[in-house]
C-alpha cells in the first residue's frame, strides 16, 4: 500500500488504485496525510476542503467522506500496514507508517543525499527522490488555502532538489546532463532566478557560451516585463562569471547557483543595463517601476544615453550653453494625482518597443489625460528633441480642429518657418514625418475619437512615441499600427478617498473617514466626479463631507451635484453621447430603464425594443464608447452614475422599457425553469397583457438553465422589487415563483425574504390562485429553515384557498409541503394522510411530477413511522414513473429512502449499494442537500456495522474463540 501526494492524491494498493470519489474526498485525504498521525480539527479540514464560504452541513459532508475514506481502507491490506482512520473528539488522525508516503520517503531520501561524500551517490538518490514525482503536488484536490500552501512548500522542495541535482553533475563534469535537467525546470518556472542562473553555467561550462548569455538576456527581459525588477545578484553574478570567461571555484558547476547574497570570488554584480553589455563600468540607478525610461529596452531598464543629434531647423539655443532647447507642448503636470502605479508602469511596457503607439482608453472623467501627462512629465528627459501635445477635441461641442492646423503648430514648433509650412495637410504630414525620422520626440495626442486622425499624426522616427487618449477603443489603430492599449478602469475606494484628499488636506478627510469613503463609493471611483465633490467641498470649509454624501445619496439629483461651472459628469458624458449613432443612442437611454445591475442582448433588446442582433451590435457600439462595459461574455454592466444619465434621456419610456424587461425575465425564467425540471408544471397562466419578446433565449441542458438561475438571482429579484414599486405585481410574484427550481436545490439560501416579497404581491393583487402557491413554497422554505410556527401559519390555509382557486395541482403541493410540516411536528398519521390524498390528486390531473413528489415524502414518512416495507413500495412506485420524468433532487433523495428502507429490512449490503449510488448522484451533480442526506445515512449504516464487528471481536476474545 501507498499513500501518493507527489502527483495526483491517491491510494495505491497491489491490486490498484483504490476508488476515491470526487475532489472534495481526495482534499480530504491530502489534508490527513500532510498531517499523519497527527489529529487534524474539523475546522482544518474546512479550511482545506472549501476556498470560499463553507455551507452550512459542512460538518456532515466532512463525516459523510470520512466515513467513506474509512471503508476504502477496511480491508486486510490496510490492517496488514496498521493503516487507520480514527476520530479524536473535535478531529481525525490517519494512522499510518511514514514509509508508506511519497512524500515522507522523499525527503528522507534527499536528506540522505546530502549526506553522502560521492558526487554519484548524491546523483543516485536525488535521481531516485525525484522519480517520486508524478505531477504537481495535490493534483486532483481542491484548493483551499492550507493544501495551496502545502503544494506550493512541496514543490519549493522538489526546484530545491533539482538544483541540488545539478550541481552534483557538475561536480561529475556532466555539464550537458545539467543543462538539460535545468532547462525543463526553466521553462516551467522561468522566473526562478537560481535555475536560471544553474542553467547559465551548465550550458557555459558545457561550452555552449552565446546560449548561455542568451538565457540571460531572455530572463532579464520577462522579470522586467512581469515584475518590473532588474535581475537580482543570483543571476547578475553568474552573468558576471560568464562575461569574464572565468571557470569559478574548482573550474566546475559547484559556483552555479550562488547562495542568497553570494558572488563568485573578484566578482561583482554585473549590472543590467546595455551600457554593461557595450563594456561601460558601473551599474545603472534602479528606479520606480513605473517610472522606467521611455527610452529603456523591451525588459525596462535603462539604455545608454542617446547620442547627440544635430538641432532641430530653428530651435531657439539654450541660455549660456548656445545648445538648443528641446521643444515642450506638454499642459502642465496634473495636480493632485493619485495612484495608477499598475497603468504607469504599463505604459512604460508598452513604450519600450520600436516607434510604439500607446493607447488609453476608457469612459469620460476617468482620467485619462491626467495619466497620460503624468507619465509623458515623469519621462520627459528620454525625449532629448521634444514633446509634443495636441487636444485633438474628438468629444467635444466645438469639433474636431483641422488636421492641417495639428500638422502647422507641430511644425512650428519644430523650427519650420511659418513660410515653409505646407498648405494641405498630407504635404505637412510628409514633412513631420520626414522631420521626425531621425528624432526621439514623444507626441501625445488626446481626446481622440477616431483612428484615421491618429494615423495622419504619427511621427516617423523609429526612436518616436505616440500616446493617444480616447474614450473609443480605437480598434483600427489597434490593427492598423499595433497600439498597445492601457485601458483605464474606475478607482478603488481607497484611491478615491485619497484623491479627495488630495484637494481637500488629509485632515479634513480624517476628521470624517467614514464620509469619506463613502463619498467616494457614490461618485463610482470616477476620478471627474471626486474632483467635481472635492470643489464644492473646498468652496465651503464648514461643511461636512457627511452632509454632501446624503445628498449625493438621493439618485434624482447626484448628477446635478456633480457638476461644477462648465465641468460636471453629465457635461462629459452628453459629449460622448452626441457622437453615437440614433439606434446606439435609443438603447443606451432604454438601458437606464434596467432595475437590475447586468443585462444580456436578450434583455438589452425587451427594453429598446428590438431584437437580440440589433442590440449586440449596440452594445458594441456603446462599449466601444465606455458607456457600457462587458464583464463576461455576453454580459454587460452599466456604471452607476452613467445609468443615472441614460435614464435621463427618455424618462417617458421608462414604465414601457420597465414591462418589456420584467417580461423578458418571465419568458427566460420560464424557458429555464421548463429545462431544468422538464417534469414540473408550469404553474401559472401568464398576465393578460403579457408581451412576448421577440427572442428568447435557449438553455442547451439542465446545467445551463441552473446556472443562468444562480447568476441572475440578484437581478431577477431587483425587477420583481421594480415591479412591485411600480404596481405590476402580477409581474412580480411570478418573477420570483419562477425560481422554484433554485429554490428546491438551494432551500437554505436564505430565500424567505424574495418569498415573502411574492406574497405581498400576490395578496396586493387579490390572486387566490398566487397566494395558495406561494404560502406553499415559502412555507416549506420556513419549515427547512426551522421556523416551524411561522410555516404552520402560511401552510395551514394553503390548500383551502387552492381549492377555492380552482387548482388542484396547487392543493396537492400544499397538502404535501403541510405534511413535512406537520412530520417535522410529530404528526405522522395526518402526515401520511395527506400525502395520500396529494398522490391521488396528482394521479387525478396525470401530473407525475407532483405524483413523484408526494411518493417521495410518502415513503419517508413509512420509514420514519416504521413501515419499512411500504416505504420501499411508495419509493419504486415513483421511480417507476419514468426516467424522463426523473428530476436529479428527487431520484436522489428517492434512492436515499430507499437505501435506508433496505438496512431497516437487515437487506445491509443492498442499502449500502443505494446510499452510496444516491450520494455519489447528488455529489456528481452539485445537489449539496441530497449529498448530506445521503452520506449522513451512510454515515449511520456504517457506524452500526463497525460498532457490530467491533462488539462481535470483543465478544470472542471473551469467549476465548478469536
Amino acid at each position: 500500500m501507498e499513500f501518493r501526494l507527489l502527483g495526483t492524491v491517491s491510494i495505491e494498493t497491489h491490486t490498484g488504485p483504490l476508488p476515491l470519489g470526487p475532489a472534495k474526498r481526495r482534499s480530504l485525504l491530502a489534508a490527513l496525510l500532510l498531517a499523519a498521525n497527527t489529529p487534524v480539527s474539523i475546522g482544518r479540514l474546512t479550511d482545506s476542503l472549501w476556498d470560499d464560504e463553507p455551507p452550512l452541513h459542512a460538518r456532515s459532508v466532512i463525516q459523510g467522506h470520512v466515513s467513506r475514506l474509512r471503508a476504502l481502507l477496511t480491508g486486510a491490506e490496510a490492517e496488514a500496514y496498521g493503516v487507520e482512520l480514527a476520530t479524536l473528539d473535535d478531529a481525525y488522525t490517519l494512522r499510518a507508517p511514514e514509509t508508506l508516503l511519497d512524500s515522507q520517503r522523499f525527503e528522507e531520501l534527499v536528506m540522505l543525499a546530502r549526506q553522502q561524500r560521492s558526487a554519484a551517490d548524491m546523483v543516485l538518490m536525488l535521481t531516485e527522490a525525484l522519480a517520486l514525482w508524478q505531477g504537481p503536488a495535490l493534483g486532483g484536490a481542491l484548493a483551499g488555502p492550507p493544501l495551496r500552501a502545502a503544494a506550493q512548500s512541496l514543490e519549493e522542495s522538489r526546484l530545491t532538489t533539482v538544483e541540488q541535482l545539478a550541481r552534483a553533475y557538475g561536480e561529475l563534469g556532466e555539464h550537458h546532463r545539467a543543462a538539460a535537467l535545468l532547462t525543463a525546470e526553466t521553462a516551467a518556472h522561468p522566473l526562478r532566478e537560481p535555475l536560471a542562473a544553474a542553467l547559465m553555467l551548465a550550458l557555459y561550462r558545457a561550452g555552449r557560451q552565446s546560449e548561455a548569455l542568451d538565457r540571460f538576456h531572455r530572463t532579464r527581459r520577462l522579470l522586467a516585463d512581469e515584475l518590473g525588477v532588474d535581475p537580482g545578484p543570483v543571476l547578475a553574478d553568474a552573468y558576471a562569471l560568464v562575461l569574464r570567461g572565468e571557470p569559478g571555484p574548482g573550474g566546475d558547476a559547484q559556483a552555479a547557483v550562488p547562495g542568497p547574497g553570494a558572488s563568485a570570488p573578484g566578482s561583482a554584480a554585473a549590472p543590467p543595463a546595455s551600457a554593461t553589455e557595450a563594456g561601460a563600468g558601473g551599474a545603472a540607478p534602479a528606479g520606480d517601476a513605473g517610472d522606467v525610461p521611455l527610452g529603456a529596452t523591451a525588459t525596462g531598464t535603462e539604455k545608454t544615453p542617446p547620442a547627440p543629434r544635430p538641432p532641430l531647423p530653428g530651435a531657439p539655443p539654450t541660455p549660456h550653453t548656445g545648445e538648443p532647447l528641446p521643444v515642450d507642448l506638454l499642459p502642465r503636470a496634473p495636480r493632485g494625482f493619485h495612484a495608477r502605479t499598475a497603468e504607469l508602469a504599463a505604459l512604460t511596457r508598452a513604450a519600450a518597443g520600436e516607434a510604439p503607439v500607446c493607447l488609453v482608453t476608457g469612459p469620460a472623467g476617468v482620467g485619462k489625460t491626467a495619466l497620460a501627462l503624468q507619465w509623458a512629465h515623469r519621462s520627459g528627459a528620454l525625449f532629448p528633441d521634444g514633446r509634443l501635445f495636441a487636444d485633438l477635441r474628438g468629444f467635444s461641442e466645438g469639433g474636431e480642429p483641422a488636421l492641417i492646423d495639428v500638422l502647422r503648430e507641430f511644425l512650428l514648433a519644430l523650427g519650420v518657418a511659418p513660410r515653409r509650412v505646407p498648405e494641405s495637410a498630407p504635404a505637412a504630414g510628409a514633412l513631420f514625418r520626414s522631420l521626425t525620422g531621425r528624432r526621439s520626440v514623444l507626441v501625445v495626442l488626446d481626446n481622440a475619437r477616431d483612428s484615421a486622425t491618429v494615423r495622419a499624426l504619427l511621427p516617423g522616427g523609429s526612436d518616436c512615441v505616440t500616446l493617444v487618449t480616447s474614450r473609443h477603443r480605437l480598434e483600427g489603430l489597434i490593427a492598423s499600427d499595433a497600439a498597445r492599449p492601457v485601458p483605464l478602469d474606475t478607482l478603488e475606494a481607497d484611491d478615491g478617498t485619497a484623491l479627495l484628499a488630495g484637494v481637500l488636506g488629509e485632515e479634513r478627510v480624517r476628521a470624517e473617514p467614514v464620509a469619506a469613503r463613502r463619498l467616494a463609493q457614490l461618485c463610482g471611483g470616477l476620478p471627474l466626479a471626486l474632483r467635481v465633490t472635492a470643489a464644492r467641498l473646498a468652496g465651503r470649509p464648514h461643511r461636512t463631507l457627511a452632509a454632501l454624501a446624503d445628498e449625493l445619496a438621493d439618485e434624482r439629483g447626484r448628477l446635478a451635484y456633480l457638476d461644477v461651472d462648465d465641468t460636471g459628469v453629465a457635461a462629459a458624458l452628453r459629449l460622448t453621447v452626441q457622437h453615437l449613432p440614433p439606434e446606439a443612442v435609443h438603447q443606451f437611454a432604454r438601458l437606464g430603464h434596467h432595475p437590475g445591475g447586468h443585462f444580456d442582448p436578450y434583455a438589452a433588446a425587451a427594453l429598446a425594443g428590438t431584437d437580440p442582433v440589433s442590440a449586440a451590435a449596440a452594445l458594441e457600439r456603446l462599449a466601444a464608447a465606455h458607456l457600457v462595459a462587458e464583464t463576461a461574455p455576453g454580459r454587460w454592466v452599466l456604471h452607476d452614475l452613467v445609468r443615472l444619465y441614460a435614464r435621463g434621456l427618455d424618462p417617458a419610456s421608462a414604465r414601457e422599457a420597465l414591462i418589456g424587461v420584467l417580461d423578458h425575465c418571465i419568458a427566460t425564467s420560464l424557458a429555464a425553469a421548463d429545462t431544468a425540471e422538464p417534469g414540473g408544471e408550469p404553474c401559472f397562466a401568464l398576465p393578460d397583457d403579457y408581451r412576448r419578446p421577440v427572442a428568447v433565449r435557449d438553455f442547451a441542458d439542465r446545467a445551463e438553465a441552473m446556472h443562468w438561475l444562480a447568476a441572475e438571482r440578484e437581478d431577477l429579484a431587483l425587477a420583481a422589487a421594480a415591479a412591485r414599486d411600480a404596481g405590476l405585481d402580477d409581474r412580480a410574484w411570478r418573477i420570483i415563483l419562477l425560481q422554484w427550481p433554485q429554490v428546491v436545490w438551494r432551500v437554505r439560501d436564505n430565500w424567505s425574504p424574495l418569498l415573502e416579497l411574492a406574497l405581498e404581491s400576490a395578496r396586493a393583487g387579490k390572486d387566490p390562485y398566487a397566494e395558495s402557491r406561494v404560502l406553499s413554497l415559502l412555507g416549506w422554505v420556513l419549515t427547512e429553515e426551522g421556523r416551524m410556527a411561522e410555516a404552520a401559519a402560511l401552510l395551514e390555509p394553503s390548500p383551502l384557498i387552492a381549492r377555492q382557486a380552482g387548482d388542484p395541482l396547487g392543493e396537492a403541493t400544499a397538502l404535501i409541503n403541510l405534511a413535512v410540516l406537520q412530520a417535522e411536528l410529530g404528526d405522522l398519521d395526518t402526515a401520511q394522510a395527506g400525502c395520500v390524498r396529494a398522490v391521488e390528486l396528482a394521479r387525478t390531473e396525470e401530473d407525475r411530477h407532483t405524483e413523484m413528489l408526494g411518493l417521495q415524502h410518502l415513503a419517508r414518512m413509512r420509514l420514519t413511522a416504521g413501515r419499512p416495507e411500504d416505504a420501499l413500495a411508495s419509493a419504486r412506485t415513483a421511480l417507476g414513473l419514468g426516467p424522463e420524468r426523473e428530476e436529479v433532487t428527487r431520484r436522489t433523495l428517492l434512492l436515499a429512502v430507499s437505501g435506508e428502507a433496505h438496512v431497516a429490512l437487515g437487506e445491509e449490503d443492498e442499502g449500502i449499494r443505494l446510499l452510496d449510488l444516491a450520494a455519489a448522484e447528488a455529489e456528481h451533480s452539485g445537489y449539496d442537500e441530497g449529498a448530506v442526506q445521503a452520506l449522513g445515512a451512510l454515515l449511520r449504516v456504517t457506524a452500526r456495522a463497525d460498532y457490530r464487528r467491533r462488539h462481535g471481536q470483543a465478544l470472542r476474545r471473551l469467549s476465548g474463540t478469536d
